[in-house]
């Protein structure tokens, strides 16, 4: 069946932890008749968000995985992608909007801006995605949208302006008045399917009209034709929307929408709003590299007739194999053709074709551009790029932020052994934000994550889906080692064991950068080291970094600048400059005056006012510093920066502090400076550790 792809979208659903990303895509799914009734996140028939598909996420009442279906409404076939909201799960929303032309921002009526809204608005600008803001919740106690409209500016720094008016809030919300149309929408029925349209009310008649003004004001910026119809008093409702959808799709507008998912209010607007303002494939850029001339851009298009090209952003593996979830970005992707992947540089054939819904998926024959679908039965990792035989382009990959806390795990007997060993390795090609590896002091086996509930998740599902019962340590810390002045070295590498030997000298001095964790600078004049051995030094560098010796963690933000050298002509060679390069980084790395860096995180503590002592209380007693503290009636907010080291535990102090009242996200802010007295007591550690492993 051939596609329209001006009428296709595709859309991320992204926003703070529970603001009700799931819900609404439940009733997106019920109103675009792809399912026949709505469960809840937590509902009391025990089914869940038919997004929420992994048992975990049922139980937890949280998005663990992004889940992608497709739907149809009015006509448009929309991709879906829900989301998580957890910082720890960041990396799903990374690879969401590496692919998605459009998105929908959710914001709770009463927490406005919350602190992963700022996340995932980073994420957004990151990739330069077109977003609406949808303003959910309207239907909770103390809901307020104008504020949280008032925070998209103010916070986000974005040129939000009201394409909707509540009719009520809290228990008194009724519908939506568009200000577009200048129409009252009431949502009636068991599940607000039934749309009535009316006047709108004569009490909220003068508002909706100032508010309207607002709106034409802000959109008439985008079309010269508006800014006539409006000095001529005559604006027709075809003009505003193209004029709100030129400023949405240049990112300089934000249009806001209301309702409330749980009260099946609002949706169906919100829709018409997708397909009307969020972009199609034709109308979003996409470059790739090509690999064949030099790295450089090439711009894909949104061609049938043109040569494939898609991306492989997301990695699952199923009862039945790998499924591999792609974007095709040009070209058409059909069952039974070649593709070639540009990074093994390896043929391989299209078995089957998955068009995805939640954990279902049906057989299609062909994907067009700009649709995201699956395949099935593929070798290969996250972020790589399929292409049509015949040509060698890369898409630009993701990021990916490094994991901040480790723990080690060890199996309980040998079946479980093999079957952690399964685990991890399907895990690590999953997710790149999850890490394994072994150390080779401790011989333990070690793992790598975004937060505590990060590696919560990943060994409760070892235990259900391999049967792989495992015994954790502590958890730790990713530190960091640090320079904090400039050092020089001068080091000569002779090693003579007969026949030819090994030398190498280099000289220059190690200097602190803050802004990157490594840069090798080659100042040397007059060829004293031939040009072959310049990388040899660069790696050499590099390995020393790995492991420093005041606690063993790598070490970061350092400039190595080589200014001389000698080489001898046989006795020179790659592994001599290698190891003259690590000689040279110890012999200058305790001059440099060492220190300890721990990662700080970005805490946000939201509760009732009334707890707002303790929950003060408790961030000073963890070596925080706070930032801000907000008032919103009977609800305060306080954002704060705190050690990652001093928030294990914090979620079950926090709730006997607020009578479970409260809740905190905390996210990756920086490296700090750790207090000299943790410093020497974590040295001693880890001397006492070495000695015991001798």
């Amino acid at each position: 069946m051939a596609i329209d792809l001006d009428k296709m979208r595709n859309i991320g659903i992204s926003a703070h932890i529970d603001s009700g990303k799931t819900t609404l895509t439940e009733r997106i799914l019920f109103y675009c008749e792809k399912i026949h009734a709505i469960h809840e996140v937590r509902g009391k028939d025990g089914v869940g968000a038919t997004m929420d598909s992994m048992e975990l996420e049922r139980e937890r009442g949280i998005t663990i995985a992004s889940a992608a279906t497709n739907v149809a409404w009015k006509g448009h076939p929309i991709n879906i992608i829900d989301t998580p909201g957890h910082v720890d799960f960041t990396i799903e929303v990374e690879r969401a909007l590496r692919v998605l032309d459009g998105a929908i921002l959710v914001l709770c009526s009463v927490g406005g801006v919350q602190s992963q809204s700022i996340t995932v608005d980073r994420q957004l600008n990151r990739y330069n995605v077109p977003f609406i803001a949808f303003i959910n919740k309207c239907d909770r106690t103390g809901a307020n949208p104008f504020r949280v409209k008032d925070q998209l500016r103010e916070k986000l720094g974005h040129n939000a302006v009201m394409m909707q008016m509540p009719i009520g809030l809290e228990d008194k919300l009724e519908g939506v008045i568009d200000l577009v149309t200048m129409k009252a929408y009431y949502f009636d029925g068991a599940g607000g399917e039934i749309i009535r349209e009316q006047e709108i009310p004569d009490s909220l008649l003068p508002e909706a009209e100032k508010r309207r003004e607002e709106l034409i004001d802000a959109a008439s910026l985008f079309s010269d034709e508006l800014a006539e119809a409006y000095l001529e008093g005559d604006v027709d409702v075809d003009t505003l929307q193209t004029a709100v959808r030129a400023g949405t799709l240049a990112r300089k507008l934000l249009p806001v929408f209301l309702g409330s998912a749980y009260k099946n209010k609002g949706i169906q607007t919100l829709l018409d709003a997708v397909v009307r303002y969020l972009p199609s494939p034709q109308e979003v850029e996409a470059t790739a590299l090509d690999l064949d001339n030099n790295e450089a851009p090439v711009t894909l298009s949104a061609d049938p007739a043109k040569p494939a090209v898609a991306l492989a952003f997301k990695l699952e593996d199923g009862q039945y194999g790998q499924l591999t979830y792609i974007r095709v970005y040009q070209g058409v992707v059909k069952k039974g053709t070649e593709l070639f992947n540009t990074r093994l540089q390896r043929k391989f054939k299209v078995g089957r074709l998955i068009r995805m819904h939640a954990a279902s998926m049906s057989d299609i024959s062909e994907a067009p551009p700009g649709d995201i679908v699956a395949l099935f039965g593929i070798e290969c990792a996250s972020g790589d790029t399929f292409v049509a035989p015949g040509m060698n382009l890369s898409m630009i990959s993701m990021y990916v932020p490094n994991p901040v806390i480790s723990l080690a795990i060890e199996p309980k007997d040998k079946a479980a052994a093999d079957s952690m060993s399964k685990a991890l390795n399907r895990f690590t090609r999953e997710d790149p934000t999850f890490r394994t590896f072994v150390d080779p002091e401790s011989n333990e086996t070690i793992v790598q994550g975004m937060g505590e509930l990060h590696l919560d998740v990943y060994i409760e599902r070892m235990k259900r889906e391999y049967k792989a019962e495992v015994v954790t340590g502590a958890p730790q810390v990713a530190y960091r080692e640090a320079i904090s002045v400039q050092a020089e070295f001068d080091y000569t590498h002779k090693k003579q064991t007969g026949g030819s030997g090994q030398y190498g000298r280099i000289s220059g001095y190690l200097e602190p950068i803050e802004e990157q964790e490594y840069e090798f600078v080659d100042s040397i004049k007059g060829g004293v080291i031939p040009s072959e051995f310049i990388p040899s030094c660069d790696k050499g560098f590099r390995t020393a970094m790995a492991k420093g010796s005041l606690i063993g963690f790598p070490i970061t933000g350092v400039r190595v600048v080589v200014n001389d050298g000698s080489y001898h002509p046989v006795d020179s060679s790659d592994m001599a400059f290698q190891m003259t390069a690590i000689g040279c980084f110890r012999q200058a790395y305790l001059k440099a005056q060492p220190k300890i860096l721990e990662p700080i995180m970005l805490v946000a503590v939201e509760g009732p006012t009334e707890f707002q002592g303790n929950i003060f209380a408790s961030i000073n007693q963890r070596r925080g510093i706070i930032h801000a503290s907000s008032e919103d009636g009977a609800f305060s907010r306080v954002e704060a920066e705190v050690p990652l080291s001093e928030m294990f535990g914090y979620s079950t102090v926090l709730r006997s502090l607020t009578q479970g009242k409260a809740e905190f996200t905390m996210e990756f802010l920086k490296y700090g400076r750790v207090p000299t007295s943790i410093s020497e007591e974590l040295m001693k550690k880890y001397q006492d550790a070495r000695k015991s492993q001798r």
